[in-house]
């Protein structure tokens, strides 16, 4: 429940990656020894993937404040059953760990949010390649690398991030190079080949076009922080200015901001960078602007929803043209409820922006959607009542909280009506 109208103000902190943590903490499956995972977001996504991993035999516990030890040598299962791994969609990460690990796993297919068709036919490329005979039968995918892995040369069909994660994963004790071609370059993947360096693979590339790793035998436990979450910074620099704020966002790297922050002063948007910290505020008015969302170093997907919203409220006419996910633009009609105009053709939306939001009551379609509502609610003329929060929980880690401290007019409400909250099959 969200009183609109007041801008954010003061500093708030920003946790560890949430698409980085749910690779990070199963490549921990592959070492030797046990690891020690610092700066672990506390949200929904991390929980369950720590579950699944206690339910295979994993040992894990809680060392400090966003921070876990994590023993795999007990491990006792590679299969992940279809109730594990249809609350999330980076459950498949398990195949190319568990590929390592024991040269066969057994997953069954993913959920998540609901974006539009993600198939992991690019995965299954891969593993076929460096010698997995891979099969989907009843909702499971098999893969088995029988006498073993060896290194391959892979052209990936489009670049995608989990399949460039999932084809690293495997590769990483395949026998022989391993050449992956039109790969992702986002902050998680290079954060993935960085701890599994560590760990004692050979990875060289990350971040670039070509990716070449030379498959070793041993991997050790290490000790690694995650990367700090873009796309909460993110957030939370699209709030601040969408508020009119003077808000310090700190834990922050600067590099993996740029083209977020770049398109966002296009806006009207007052950032300051610095090592670690964003300082943000907004005196002038926001303005219109176009833009294409695209794999790393583009405009990133994730960021669609919450710069809609100062679009939404921008001088003039704005066009988004989604590059990555068909389905991304279903929380158009929640912000029509509040007084946008927001036209959508395909991955095509068209924004003509009005003098101010009124609130109403309005869903989260998915993660980033919701994160979005609020931000919208945070600006809007009265009240605002986002349902279906469990999205965002998915990525934010007290949301909620951090918004308070910052000034805003917001609580969560328990309420025990059956909530019906639509989610990939």
């Amino acid at each position: 429940m969200i009183h609109g109208g007041i801008p954010l103000r003061g500093k708030v902190q920003i946790g560890g990656a949430k698409n980085a943590a749910v690779a990070v903490l199963p490549a921990t499956i592959m070492a030797e020894g046990p690891c020690t995972i610092q700066n672990v977001p506390d949200i929904s996504d991390v929980h369950i993937l720590l579950e699944i991993m206690e339910s295979m035999g994993v040992e894990v516990r809680m060392t400090g404040k966003h921070e876990y030890y994590l023993d795999g040598r007990g491990l006792v299962s590679s299969v992940i059953e279809h109730e594990e791994a249809r609350r999330m969609r980076a459950s498949y990460y398990f195949l190319g760990a568990m590929l390592s690990r024991f040269g066969k796993a057994a997953v069954a297919l993913p959920g998540g949010c609901n974006l539009g068709a993600r198939p992991i036919d690019q995965h299954l490329k891969a593993f076929t390649a460096l010698g997995c005979n891979c099969e989907v039968e009843h909702g499971m995918v098999y893969c088995d690398a029988g006498s073993g892995m060896k290194g391959a040369q892979i052209i990936f069909d489009i670049v995608s991030v989990g399949a460039t994660i999932n084809a690293m994963l495997a590769a990483c004790k395949a026998e022989g190079r391993t050449i992956l071609q039109n790969v992702a370059k986002e902050p998680h993947v290079v954060d993935v080949a960085n701890i599994l360096n560590m760990m004692g693979a050979d990875i060289r590339g990350a971040g670039t076009d070509v990716i070449k790793i030379n498959g070793v035998k041993h991997l050790r436990g290490v000790e690694y922080p995650i990367i700090p979450d873009q796309i909460e910074a993110g957030t939370f620099i699209a709030a601040a200015v969408a508020t009119g704020g003077d808000v310090e966002i700190d834990n922050i790297t600067p590099k993996h901001l740029e083209t977020i922050v770049s398109r966002i002063r296009e806006m009207g948007g007052e950032i300051t960078l610095d090592e670690e910290c964003a300082y943000v505020k907004r005196h002038g008015p926001l303005l219109a602007t176009n833009l294409r969302t695209m794999p790393h170093p583009g405009f990133p997907t994730d960021m669609t929803p919450q710069v809609s919203v100062l679009l939404a409220l921008a001088e003039g006419t704005s066009v988004i043209q989604e590059g990555i996910w068909s389905n991304r633009f279903r929380y158009a009609d929640e912000l029509r409820r509040m007084g946008a105009h927001f036209s959508v053709d395909g991955k095509t939306a068209v924004i003509s922006g009005v003098n101010s939001l009124s609130g109403a009551p309005v869903m989260s379609t998915d993660l980033r959607a919701g994160a979005a509502m609020v931000i919208a609610g945070l600006c809007a003329d009265g009240t605002t009542e986002v349902r279906g929060v469990d999205y965002i929980d998915r990525g934010y880690e007290d949301f909620v909280g951090k918004l308070k401290g910052l000034g805003a007019d917001i609580e969560r409400i328990e309420d025990h009506e059956p909530q019906i909250i639509e989610k990939e099959a």
